[in-house]
């Protein structure tokens, strides 16, 4: 049939291999979801975001284990939207498509905001305009960035993540000293909470699946994908809950959630530099991997003709500079009217419907292609939809 014909226009470069692909999921994970969504999650379940991220780590894994086994089967650049082609059917792929462009557009708008803002934070100024400005230019400058090739962004995104990993780390170092056993206290827990704490945690974690999107981008693909998947979200975990601890630990939960710049607000003394710098590094990196991860599945909708079939072309460079282009205007234009917290919270809801859809597909792999028991996507699958329940939930009451 005409909607499953692919048409290729050049060939991917494999330029990644294990340590890239992992520098690549960190670039993605440790940005918005570390340095703002924590401190939404706090605001939403106070000191039980240390249980929520728990839950969160946990349905990322196993979300984690089914990208990557159907990575491994299928290492071609697209992501679920390709898995839901050829594993269950087309409506399935299309909804995998535009669920991941329409949530992780807004995702990309919101890091780019997020940058802006830390950038006036640090100087004191709150301008709306010069915020959008600035989120606008930033989203210009990462996309000539990742038009010019997986190498070259490949080498940016290692450079940004190593900013990031520095001002983490001195983070929780200097404020270990100032945790007070005493802002992990509460009376009872509330399920519904907690959940949709989780669910928006799992979005903070979540940005392991652009390791997947890159099959035709890295080396020997059915090894380097699983690994270098497990690996950022192991990593992700201890980090996550780590700042987690020494944030609240150091000035409590409503401290730690008043603010849209939680760990600055956390860090003692002249560090609140240092985090200030690894937050406007973190979040040009997640932009980074956005655009890349984005314009891959819309470089595969456009093979498939489900997107205009010239953003399939891939140039001279071996990049497919129209899929990219159009990606950057497109978060550009979400920017300009962009807001934190609703896009992150519809963010949340999109993703996790675009996973439960690469959970069903990985139930219908092929014993032969099945590296992990069923049950692992199962459990995954339910998670997706119980979670995504508990964000509508939560946003149509605050509606009503």
């Amino acid at each position: 049939m005409r909607y499953n014909r692919v048409v290729t226009r050049g060939e991917l470069d494999r330029a990644v291999g294990v340590s890239g692909a992992v520098l690549m999921g960190l670039g993605s994970i440790l940005g918005t979801g570390i340095f703002v969504s924590v401190g939404i999650a706090t605001g939403i379940a106070g000191p039980a975001v240390l249980i929520a991220i728990a839950i969160a780590a946990a349905v990322a894994i196993c979300n984690g284990l089914s990208s990557a086994q159907l990575a491994a089967s299928h290492p071609v650049s697209g992501g679920t939207y390709e898995y839901g082609y050829r594993y269950l059917s087309r409506p399935f792929g299309l909804v995998a498509g535009w669920t991941f462009l329409l949530a992780k557009s807004a995702s990309a708008a919101t890091a780019a905001l997020g940058f802006a803002g830390y950038i006036l934070a640090a100087f004191d100024v709150a301008n709306r305009p010069l915020q959008i400005a600035i989120a606008v230019a930033l989203v210009v400058a990462i996309t000539a960035v990742v038009a010019g090739g997986i190498a070259r962004t490949s080498r940016a995104n290692a450079a940004i993540v190593g900013a990031t990993l520095v001002g983490l780390v001195a983070f929780v170092v200097t404020n270990i000293p100032s945790i007070d056993s005493r802002h992990f206290q509460f009376d009872g827990i509330d399920p519904v909470t907690v959940l949709h704490a989780a669910a928006l945690m799992f979005v903070a974690f979540a940005g392991y699946g652009r390791i997947a999107t890159l099959g035709e981008e890295v080396r020997d693909p059915a090894r380097t994908i699983p690994r270098a998947i497990v690996i950022a979200l192991v990593a992700t975990l201890a980090l996550y809950a780590a700042v987690v601890v020494v944030g609240v630990g150091a000035i409590g939960a409503p401290a730690f959630a008043a603010t849209s710049a939680p760990l600055e607000a956390a860090a003692p003394g002249s560090v609140r530099y240092v985090v200030a710098v690894a937050a406007v590094t973190a979040m040009a990196g997640v932009l980074l991997n956005l655009i890349l991860g984005l314009s891959r599945v819309v470089l595969a909708m456009g093979r498939r003709g489900d997107l205009p079939r010239t953003l399939a072309t891939i140039d001279a460079r071996k990049s497919p500079r129209h899929a990219i282009l159009v990606t950057g205007a497109a978060i550009a234009l979400l920017a300009l009217v962009g807001n934190v917290r609703t896009t992150w919270s519809f963010s949340a809801f999109m993703v996790l419907l675009y996973y439960a859809i690469t959970n069903l597909a990985a139930l219908r792999l092929p014993a032969e292609h099945r590296r992990f028991p069923r049950v692992i996507a199962a459990l995954a699958l339910a998670a997706c939809i119980a979670l995504a329940a508990f964000v509508a939930y939560a946003v149509i009451t605050a509606w009503t």
